[in-house]
Order: structure tokens, then C-alpha cells, then sequence
């Protein structure tokens, strides 16, 4: 029997984006139901699970570390990233324009209102290491936030839940939508799958067994389903030429349900969909040790100091560093014929520069433990979490020599391609470099400049050293996969996130968010991305679609 409910506002995805458009429109008033095919468990999505990065521009927490930036700066680094040069990128575009005026101004105010505190060592992503235009952060920008993904959600979260139990918002789990009803072409409705109850622990794959059926009528609908990294079908199906061929195999950043499905329906009802070619995904990736979910990764966030090899053992070339420049590295990878890399390293570089991505990875930030911190962070010896991958990693090879090293390498799964020779030539040659003040190896006189910023120093760069140094060691190799995660485009948006259909007018009715919307017009970032601009690209399409939905009716 067909389940049918009215509402004001239906939002289609509970992550974060739909979170803040739900909380905008309730608390303009308006009566809204949230939908999604996963279990309660699940509400906050790919958000809950982040490690809370967040894009600022002039911050306090900047200043004070002495860090110089600017509005003009922060459009330089963002144009220069996005490389627009599609007719497409018009939308795109006046996104990127607001977004760096949003996070410039209203965002850190507006989060600080909502009970929302940041880390004071501000990090520095995607360094770049090109020319001033070129892809890459002139400066550190990169905010944790305090208590990472958890602590992003919750106040939104929080008010979702008020707006419940004050009976203006349902939340119906484990409903499916499967189409957008279109009368005079306008979006009325949604009707889907009720899917079959599921206690599964958040994050774990869940059925698509049916139950019943539903179909919710609403004033306006707002898309917000995310992106398609769990899916590595449609993955390898969009993938495009200019970053070689698609893996073969991959690792998976995000849950299963990141399937992409709402984005077919969303076209099906006259969305038009625009840069789905656009895609992030990082090259740092290892197999979770205690997956949670089918093919769970966990990215590396390195320090600029591991020697990165390829399959065979070349190093990789300048800037090619690790935390440097993304997509650059993944489109040379893939060059290689190869699915993997390498990163070698000493214990004491890992103990001091290797971070974790994702709130479960990081308890010290996660649970706002001072004291755990200050002992992860600041103490000696790797942390828990690296520690356990250390221990219990498939893709960690762990030796007091440079040859046992090279023998581990080559015992694991496609290591046999690896040439010994070259590995301790590069390995060998770098070391050498380390000798005295003066260098002609970018990345040593890159990480030596890393560590004139207070924050490198203090906690994310290792003192330069020679790696094959016994009293820096053991010597560490970890075998690095791609890690499925973001997708840059999606549904075209205006800025009020109206969702356009093909002949470029609103459909009536239909709005989106987050990354479902490229996080904004379709692909706001352009072909590669800034770091932490992802959850801040969530907070103001979600906040910009609820606003704008309740203010339609």
C-alpha cells in the first residue's frame, strides 16, 4: 500500500548539505521531511566520517600563526586550481566567486555562532609547487575543525532534531526515491522504495530489499544524494582521458551508498547534469586493516617528506610531493600501466607527519581530548591509529634494512615489478643530498622551507634527515592505491540553487546541493580542488537551497 505524505520542503539526502537546507527551511517556518535509503545510523553522511577540513580565507587562526592572506590571493590560488575553459563553466564560475566572498567573510562567524571551534595550526594542502598561477594553496589554509566531521554535523544535526520533536520535520530512513513526478513542468513529487528495516551500524552496506512503496508530495524538492565514489563502475564509466586509463583497482574513500543514483533521476525530470568527467580522487590511499564498508581506504595525509616511487621504483618528478598536487599525481601514475605506488620512509618521518583522513582515525580531534592530543601530536612515537596500521596494515612493510626493506616490497601483491637497483639508487642519491646546506632536490629544499612555518614544525614535518640514518629507523614502505572519493560536477545550478534543465531555465521546483551539485553550480571548483573546500561547499549550497526553497513558498 502506497505510503503518501505532503510537505513544504522534501529534502532528498540526509549528509550535510541536506542537514543545512532542511535546518534553514524548518526554521523559516516551512514543514519539511527528509528522505534517504540508509538506516538512521547514517544521518550526516560522508560529512560524519571527514576529518573536518575547512577553506578560510584572512582567518584569526591564520594571522596569528603569521600567515598572510587575501580575497585576491585566495582567487588567484582557486582560478588557477579550477582551470575553467568550458562554456559550461559559467555557472561554475559565479559559484567560485561567491563561495571565496562566503568563506572570506560570513562562514568562520556563522559556524562560531553555531558552537563550532577550530584546531589553532592551521594545515597546508595541495601545496602546488608550480608558478604563482599554477594549481595549489599559496598558503596554508586548511582549518580542522574541532571534534573533525562529528563536530561539523552536529549543530546541524542538533537543529534537524529540534525541528522533530517540535513536529515541523520528519526524517523517513530507508526510503529510497526512484523518480521526480512532473506536472506542467514543474517537480511536485517524489515516490520511491521503502526498503526493508536495517539495524546495520553506520557505514555498512546495507539491502535494497522492498517493502512497500511511497510518494511524497512537496512545493519544492531539494537533491542532495551526494556523489557517485562508492559506485566505481560509474567511476571507470566517467572517467576521462586526460588522467590515463582507469584502475583496474581501486579503494574506496566513501560508503557504498555514494552511488550516484538520485543523479539519473534528477535527469530523468529535466536536470541537466554538467562536468561529470570531473573527479577527485587521491593517490595515498591504503586499505583499511578494519573496514567498515566494501573496499574501505583510508587516505594518508603526508608531510612533505617520503620519498614517492613509482611501481617500478623511479621517484616521482617535480613537484610531485607528497600533499603537492593531487590530480597531478594521479594523471602521471596512471601513465605508469600500474595501479600502485610507494612511499619509503623512516620511523621517524611517520611518527611526525603522517595523519590519518576521516573522524574515526583521528580520536584525539574526534573526542576534543586535550591530553591524547598533546600525546599524539607532540609526543613520541607514531599515534594509535598509524600505529595499528603499522601493526596490522596489508600494505605497510616494516624493516631495519634497506634490502629486507626492498624484499618486503616485492613480496606483496604486484610488487614483483619493482627493480631493486633503482630503489636503492633513488633512496641512496637522496640521502646524499642531505649531506650538507646546499641541494639541487626540490623536495628537500621544499620540506626545509616547509619548516619555517610554525605549524610544519610543530606538527607535520620532520626534521630533515637521511632516511637509511639507523637512528632514524626503522625503515618504512607503504604500497599507496587510488581512493575513490568526490565527484567536481554535477547538477547545474543557479545561485539561488535552482536546478537548470537543457535549455538553461530553473525547473520549476527543483533545487540542489552539495556534491550532488558539483558543491554548486554544477562543478565550482573546475577540474581540481582546494583542500577543505568540500564541506564548506556542502554548508553554502545546503544553506543557499533551503533558503531559497522556503522562500518560494
Amino acid at each position: 500500500m502506497t505510503v503518501r505524505i505532503a510537505t513544504d520542503v522534501l529534502v532528498i539526502g540526509w549528509g550535510l548539505a541536506g542537514l543545512v537546507a532542511a535546518s534553514e527551511a524548518a526554521a523559516a517556518g516551512k514543514r519539511v521531511v527528509i528522505v534517504d535509503q540508509e538506516p538512521r545510523t547514517n544521518l550526516g553522511g560522508q560529512a560524519w566520517w571527514s576529518f573536518g577540513g575547512l577553506f578560510f580565507i584572512d582567518s584569526p587562526e591564520q594571522r596569528r600563526l603569521g600567515i598572510h592572506d587575501s580575497p585576491d590571493l585566495a582567487r588567484q590560488d582557486w582560478f588557477g586550481t579550477a582551470g575553467f575553459d568550458r562554456d559550461d563553466d559559467a555557472w561554475p564560475r559565479r559559484w567560485a566567486d561567491a563561495y571565496l566572498d562566503f568563506a572570506h567573510h560570513e562562514k568562520r562567524t556563522w559556524l562560531r555562532e553555531k558552537g563550532v571551534s577550530f584546531f589553532p595550526v592551521v594545515g597546508w594542502a595541495e601545496r602546488g609547487g608550480y608558478t604563482a598561477t599554477g594549481p595549489g594553496n599559496s598558503v596554508p589554509r586548511f582549518h580542522i575543525t574541532w571534534g573533525t566531521g562529528p563536530g561539523i554535523v552536529a549543530p546541524f544535526e542538533g537543529e534537524v532534531e529540534q525541528a522533530e520533536q517540535a513536529g515541523r520535520l520528519t526524517i523517513l530512513a530507508r526510503h529510497r526515491v526512484t523518480a521526480l513526478t512532473v506536472s506542467d513542468g514543474a517537480v511536485t513529487a517524489a515516490s520511491g522504495e521503502v526498503l526493508a528495516p536495517s539495524g546495520a551500524a553506520r557505514g555498512v552496506a546495507t539491502s535494497r530489499d522492498v517493502v512497500d512503496d511511497f510518494e511524497i508530495i512537496a512545493g519544492a524538492t531539494i537533491v542532495t544524494s551526494g556523489g557517485i565514489g562508492g559506485n566505481h563502475a560509474l567511476v571507470r564509466e566517467r572517467w576521462p582521458e586526460r588522467l590515463g586509463t582507469p584502475p583496474t583497482s581501486m579503494v574506496s574513500g566513501v560508503p557504498a551508498y555514494v552511488d550516484g543514483h538520485m543523479l539519473g533521476v534528477a535527469k530523468a525530470a529535466g536536470a541537466r547534469e554538467i562536468n561529470g568527467d570531473r573527479m577527485w580522487h587521491y593517490v595515498e590511499g591504503i586499505q583499511n586493516w578494519h573496514p567498515v564498508w566494501p573496499q574501505h581506504g583510508i587516505r594518508i595525509l603526508p608531510g612533505p617528506s617520503s620519498v614517492w616511487l613509482d611501481a617500478i621504483g623511479a621517484r616521482l618528478p617535480v613537484p610531485l610531493f607528497p600533499g603537492f598536487d593531487t590530480l597531478g599525481t594521479l594523471a602521471h601514475l596512471r601513465r605508469t600501466g600500474h595501479d600502485h605506488s610507494w612511499f619509503v620512509l623512516s620511523y621517524k618521518i611517520i611518527e611526525k607527519e603522517f595523519t590519518l583522513s576521516g573522524s574515526e582515525q583521528n580520536p584525539d580531534l574526534t573526542g576534543k581530548d586535550v591530553k591524547l592530543l598533546l600525546s599524539s601530536r607532540l609526543g613520541k612515537g607514531a599515534s594509535g591509529p598509524v600505529q595499528d596500521f603499522l601493526d596490522h596494515g596489508a600494505d605497510f612493510v616494516v624493516r631495519d634494512t634497506l634490502d629486507d626493506l626492498i624484499a618486503g616490497m616485492r613480496a606483496l601483491p604486484g610488487g614483483e615489478v619493482l627493480d631493486a637497483a633503482r630503489v636503492r639508487t633513488e633512496v641512496q642519491a637522496r640521502d646524499r643530498e642531505m649531506d650538507n646546506d646546499f641541494t639541487k632536490d626540490a623536495q628537500i629544499a621544499m620540506l626545509r622551507s616547509a619548516r619555517s612555518f610554525r605549524g610544519d614544525r610543530l606538527v607535520r614535518t620532520a626534521a630533515p634527515h637521511r632516511i637509511l640514518d639507523p637512528a632514524a629507523g626503522p625503515l618504512i614502505a607503504v604500497k599507496l592505491h587510488v581512493l575513490t572519493r568526490k565527484s567536481l560536477g554535477g547538477l547545474e545550478t543557479d545561485l539561488h540553487s535552482r536546478v537548470l534543465g537543457a535549455d538553461g531555465e530553473a525547473v520549476p521546483g527543483l533545487y540542489a546541493a552539495g556534491e550532488a551539485a558539483g558543491f554548486g553550480g554544477g562543478g565550482m571548483h573546475g577540474y581540481r580542488a582546494l583542500e577543505g573546500t568540500f564541506l564548506g561547499g556542502c554548508l553554502f549550497s545546503g544553506r543557499l537551497a533551503g533558503r531559497a526553497a522556503a522562500a518560494l513558498l
